[in-house]
């Protein structure tokens, strides 16, 4: 994908680890200390960042740094960002969002059809490409690998539709995390956990008073940073375990099971929330995982937004880029009119969209970046279900699609 006519090669990773970490830093600093960039958000600009390093040949599309973000990164940044979640009230918000996310996933499912309906005359194998997006959409890139497979899609396909995909996750997210400083969408929607960070006096700078500094000790950073490295091994073990266990080819009922107890996210989120529970004042002791946890987060951000090529784009699939367009518009314009029919707050519609489009992560980094802190996990046990449904959705669209072509 054009790799080595990077300036920096893919296999210099002191000095990637040096642009991802340095410029995650650079986004925090911006972010608590100029009032513009508050309001923009530090994910914004990570992003963006990101964005233009990979666009203008400074950084490469693809190295084995970034892999190591997802695979280490990302999953660490999950049970420290849940050190100090109360399981009640996780699961007395999860229910609202269960909701609204289910009906922006009919969206989802809405766009994809309208989408192959409209274009599938005039995009090559779109009935794959359908397939990947619809269950991607719904659950996460997790769900679009497995469509890929199941499907056995070529992979210049899968190439084309993954920079597609990445590309408009990025402007969606964008659009998304501007959304809440819209006086439109204010004025017509709840905001109570806007409303909730505003009244504490953090309307110029909402980063920099949210993250304010505490006192926190060298055995703080090793309770913090050690019991995560336990959580995600023994959650990973254990999903690992399962998933081997029940075969793929089970019935109805084993399938889902697997699904749910064999999946590395859902495992590490239920299993964090479950120790919280167990161990309240253990956890509530420690200090700084909110603030590890974050600064990981920050990292991903601009992981997320270095496979956005925009030549690939223009070069290789700006059909199905529309394609994605259609179907994340759709989602968009079915979560927030339901979600207004039905008196979702703001906040809740906003994440609901963003789990389906980029996958629990994003939106529980969105709800962290706006101060939405009562919503981080109740996002990530949702948007860690869409994992579940996805494979169906694609599934079903792609043998329908595919006996239409």
């Amino acid at each position: 994908m054009g790799e080595a006519n990077s300036l920096i090669s893919p296999d210099n990773y002191w000095v990637l680890w040096a642009i991802l970490i340095g410029w995650a830093a650079v986004a925090i600093i911006l972010e608590q200390k100029y009032s513009w960039a508050s309001k923009l958000s530090g994910a914004i600009i990570a992003l963006l960042g990101a964005l233009i390093l990979s666009n203008t040949g400074v950084i490469p599309l693809e190295s084995p740094v970034y892999d190591a973000v997802w695979t280490y990164v990302v999953p660490l940044a999950i049970p420290l960002l849940l050190f100090q979640s109360n399981i009640v009230k996780v699961w007395q918000e999860s229910k609202r969002l269960l909701i609204i996310f289910l009906i922006s996933t009919v969206g989802t499912i809405a766009g994809t059809i309208v989408a192959f309906f409209l274009l599938k005359t005039v995009i090559p194998q779109l009935h794959f490409i359908g397939a990947m997006l619809s269950a991607s959409y719904t659950g996460g890139g997790v769900n679009f690998a497995a469509m890929a497979t199941r499907f056995d899609v070529p992979q210049d396909t899968v190439s084309s539709t993954v920079v597609a995909d990445n590309l408009l996750m990025v402007l969606y997210f964008f659009v998304l995390i501007t959304i809440p400083t819209i006086s439109f969408f204010r004025k017509r929607f709840g905001t109570p956990h806007i409303d909730e960070v505003e009244s504490n006096g953090v309307n110029e700078n909402a980063a920099k008073d949210y993250w304010k500094g505490k006192e926190i000790a060298l055995k703080d950073i090793a309770l913090a940073i050690g019991t995560a490295f336990v959580i995600v091994a023994i959650s990973f073990s254990l999903a690992g375990f399962f998933s081997d266990l029940i075969p793929e080819d089970s019935n109805i009922f084993l399938t889902v099971l697997r699904g749910i107890i064999g999946d590395d996210y859902l495992m590490l989120t239920t299993l964090t929330l479950a120790l919280v529970a167990i161990f309240p004042k253990y956890f509530e002791n420690i200090s700084g995982s909110q603030e590890f946890g974050t600064f990981f987060i920050y990292i991903f951000f601009v992981v997320i937004g270095v496979p956005a090529s925009i030549p690939l784009i223009i070069q290789n699939a700006p059909l199905i880029l529309v394609f994605a367009a259609i179907i994340v518009l759709i989602n968009m314009l079915v979560s927030f009119s339901l979600g207004k029919l039905f008196k979702f707050n703001l906040e809740e519609i906003i994440l609901a969209s963003n789990a389906n489009i980029g996958g629990p992560t994003t939106a529980a980094a969105m709800a962290i970046s706006r101060g939405w802190t009562k919503l981080v996990g109740p996002i990530l046990i949702i948007g860690t279900l869409g994992y579940i449904i996805g494979n169906y959705i694609g599934t079903s669209l792609g043998v329908w699609f595919t006996s239409l072509m």
